[in-house]
């Protein structure tokens, strides 16, 4: 084994995990990660924790529960004192490098009330150095490039407003963008990583590249715009009618209401019927599309990393943040408790283990599970605090006793300042605004606060989720079950910072580290 060991952490924003290995996959092409697929290890059950984009990546990054990290919505803050990812490989000498953003909202306690830190749920996690600020709404450097290159940015909407051919004619989300290919937010992004890195070959490093497509607005430059013909694209999973959709359950219904179709190309939105067949299957199009080009630059860094010489001692982690909906069940965007929401993409390449390489691991895995992999690949020991366990063994080849055989997923719908729709319609408040989903193989449970009935879905016999057996008889045995199953594995995952250590005579007794 070479001395040198690298990390290359790449998340994806808002990838569905059928994109990479599943039933979309067959009608995307994605030739530089399905080549990486050969040469790494394939996790084809693995689940973001949490939603939206700040919580998803504050489990990642920190390896806790959104329970055990409080940054459960976008803006909600991390508490100071958490310890991450970034904060740990520092104890092995690694300079943390940021290409891209963490959504990180910071500590109020900290910070004076007028600190420009306290006006932005876009700072960067402590610990990284931010190399390259591209965060999706300030974006500075990749607009100082367009401009430098004479594209009108007076608007910072300018750039995610599509390009019809002809002038009289509204835009529309399939319409190319603004900008051309090799001026993309994803090419800008890819140019500066490989520059950057170009000169930090002497000694080993860890560098997040973090990419913002294909979250919207959905606008792709050409000719990924219109990449995939609509017809070809199959329809979502879904019911016969949203009306059939958001009879469910309450949350459901309110949820449908919230994320539109609109929403996804917020600059066309009067162009888009949702109702509509073949708008829907134009924004899953430009999204494939979207997927499509960061799949290019993908490329681009495995090049790198090979004509470098820095492949065989990289571990690349390429995964995505959350899932999206893409129109399955009527619906769009991420705070949803279908499994497109939650389910995600995860390819690790352990370059000490070849053997595995081109393998497929079925077993359940966590966005929680990020963080304790790589400090157990470097070598240094894991906190205790972090919730995740290391998936080296999976890497290895392993088949570990005792592996999870479920996964515990969670999402606030609440907000703090402007209370959201289920707050105002469902009478219920913002600590009540919560729900917990424990996720097995067969059955899923969909636990709401608030008083709400559950979800419950066999998800062998209905993998889409269609048929919810929560009111029927039959499965209250299993509801139970998975009740206490799920009330039993939030017990145990408490926060235990410093819960194992005891004060004694003799000092401190206990380890923070596993």
């Amino acid at each position: 084994m070479v001395e040198a060991k690298n990390v290359l952490v790449i998340i994806i924003d808002q990838l569905r995990a059928d994109c990479v290995e599943g039933a979309l996959a067959s009608h995307v092409d994605l030739p530089n990660i399905d080549a990486l697929k050969k040469d790494a290890v394939t996790f084809a059950s693995h689940f973001s924790v949490v939603n939206p984009c700040g919580p998803s990546r504050a489990s990642i990054l920190t390896g806790r529960y959104s329970m055990n990290h409080r940054s459960s919505r976008n803006g909600a803050p991390l508490a100071s004192g958490i310890s991450n990812i970034a904060l740990e490989v520092r104890k092995k000498n690694y300079e943390p490098l940021l290409f891209g953003y963490t959504d990180t909202s910071f500590d109020p306690r900290d910070l004076h009330p007028n600190d420009p830190d306290l006006k932005t749920d876009e700072n960067v996690l402590p610990g990284f150095r931010e190399i390259v600020e591209m965060r999706w709404r300030s974006s500075f450097p990749w607009r100082a490039d367009l401009l430098a290159k004479g594209y009108d940015i007076s608007s910072p909407e300018n750039i995610y407003v599509p390009i019809p051919d002809q002038p009289d004619r509204p835009p529309r989300p399939d319409d190319p963008a603004v900008y051309n290919t090799s001026d993309s937010g994803t090419a800008f992004l890819t140019d500066r990583f490989i520059s950057e890195m170009s000169v930090r070959t002497d000694k080993s490093w860890f560098a997040l590249l973090s990419y913002i497509s294909p979250h919207p607005p959905l606008v792709a430059p050409a000719p990924y715009n219109n990449m995939y013909a609509k017809a070809e694209i199959p329809m979502p999973e879904r019911m016969n009618s949203m009306a059939d959709e958001m009879a469910v359950h309450p949350f459901l219904h309110h949820a449908a209401v919230r994320f539109s179709a609109k929403n996804m190309s917020p600059f066309c939105r009067d162009q888009i019927d949702p109702e509509n067949d073949e708008d829907v299957n134009m924004l899953r199009s430009v999204y494939l599309g979207m997927v499509s080009e960061v799949d290019a630059h993908i490329g681009r860094v495995v090049e790198f990393l090979k004509e470098s010489g820095q492949y065989d001692n990289t571990m690349i982690i390429l995964q995505a943040d959350h899932g999206e909906m893409l129109g399955d069940h009527h619906m769009w965007d991420k705070m949803h408790v279908f499994d497109p929401a939650f389910k995600v993409p995860l390819i690790i390449r352990d370059p000490d283990n070849s053997s595995a390489h081109g393998t497929i691991v079925s077993e359940f895995s966590e966005s929680v599970d990020i963080a304790p992999t790589i400090l157990d690949w470097i070598e240094q020991p894991v906190p205790t605090e972090m919730d995740g366990v290391s998936l080296k063994p999976l890497l290895e080849g392993k088949d570990p006793k005792d592996w999870r055989d479920f996964v515990h997923l969670e999402l606030d719908f609440g907000d703090p300042l402007y209370p959201s729709i289920w707050q105002k319609q469902l009478g219920i408040s913002l600590d009540e605004a919560n729900l917990a989903i424990l996720r097995e193989q067969k059955f899923k449970l969909v636990h709401f606060n608030g008083g709400m009935d559950p979800l419950l879905y066999d998800m062998e016999a209905d993998p889409f989720e269609m048929n919810n057996l929560a009111a029927n008889p039959e499965f209250a045995p299993v509801l139970l079950r998975l009740t206490q199953k799920l009330l039993s594995h939030r017990m145990k995952h408490q926060d235990k910072t410093l819960g194992n250590i005891r004060i004694t005579p003799d000092g401190a007794v206990g380890s923070l580290t596993r």
